[in-house]
């Protein structure tokens, strides 16, 4: 067998560009931030008024960002088990003999392609108090179940995980899918041969051949909820109050609209300490699942 060739400089080149684009701009730009966030800073000018630790100091003791923390890992929690049951599902459903699968997959996955701009201003207009779906409630005789539902503090966040729910699903579902369809139908057959129901057939066998899915669904599913800032800022903007508000929508407050850029730094930071467990987390589960 022949063997490999040594690598050459001219290999390396081809990786410059990317190299550039993660150093230069997303590494750089980390660096940058931890710098800021030990300045008194309002993001104009040079920053001259060092504090130290003292924005991580204020953070610790502000109930604004342990609200946006905690709303961030709820939604978090709420959208990845709902997504990852409701993209199971459809995709055990599609895989068995249901007519017109090829629609459905269609359907299940269209919202993903969406921008969410789109679907969250969609959902802002259906969803004021004298939007489509209260109508629609009403012309039903539903008139107890009209809401207005971005507006109160008791349905907001709810229905802001459930927009979500609705956009992503289809992301499981194709996972799911493409992993259904690489388990040996033997191990179907043979689970049939033996008595067992569709129930058992699903929890037994497809279920836990799926763990790999199961993994990288809810890790990609919790780093991505971290990044959410669109959704919320084009529905309520994170309010009522601050019912709704999130890490990524109160970092835009604090460094646009209240230019305390240096606090804003402070929190970007702790974003980023969170997301790069869930990353570590993400590379050990994809290293233990190829060995």
């Amino acid at each position: 067998m022949r063997g490999h060739r040594p690598l050459a400089l001219s290999d390396y080149l081809w990786a410059l560009p990317a190299l550039i684009l993660v150093i230069g701009v997303i590494h750089a730009g980390i660096a940058a931030n931890a710098f800021y966030s030990l300045f008194d800073w309002s993001g104009v000018g040079s920053p001259t008024d060092f504090v130290g630790g003292a924005n991580y100091s204020k953070l610790l003791q502000d109930p604004i960002f342990w609200q946006a923390l905690r709303n961030t890992l709820v939604f978090a929690v709420a959208t990845v088990a709902i997504q990852l049951t409701l993209g199971l599902a459809l995709a055990i459903l599609v895989r068995t003999k249901t007519r017109l699968r090829g629609l459905l997959r269609t359907l299940v996955f269209v919202p993903v392609v969406l921008a969410p701009a789109v679907v969250a201003t969609s959902y802002r207009i259906l969803l004021t108090p004298d939007g489509g779906l209260n109508h629609l409630l009403q012309s039903l005789g539903l008139h107890g179940f009209d809401q207005p539902w971005l507006a109160d503090p008791k349905t907001a966040f709810g229905t802001i995980i459930l927009i979500n729910v609705w956009q992503y699903t289809g992301y499981s579902f194709l996972i799911y899918d493409a992993a259904i369809g690489q388990i040996d139908r033997g191990l179907f057959e043979a689970a049939r041969i033996d008595g067992a129901t569709t129930w058992q057939l699903n929890t037994t066998v497809v279920a836990p051949m799926l763990r790999g899915s199961h993994l990288v669904l809810i890790v990609l599913g919790f780093i991505s909820s971290l990044k959410m800032f669109d959704l919320v800022f084009l529905t309520t903007g994170g309010g009522p109050g601050t019912t709704t508000q999130v890490l990524t929508g109160y970092i835009y407050k604090q460094v646009i609209a209240q230019f305390h850029a240096g606090y804003g730094a402070a929190l970007s930071i702790v974003l980023v300490l969170i997301a790069l467990v869930f990353s570590i987390l993400q590379v050990r589960l994809s290293t233990s699942e190829s060995q």
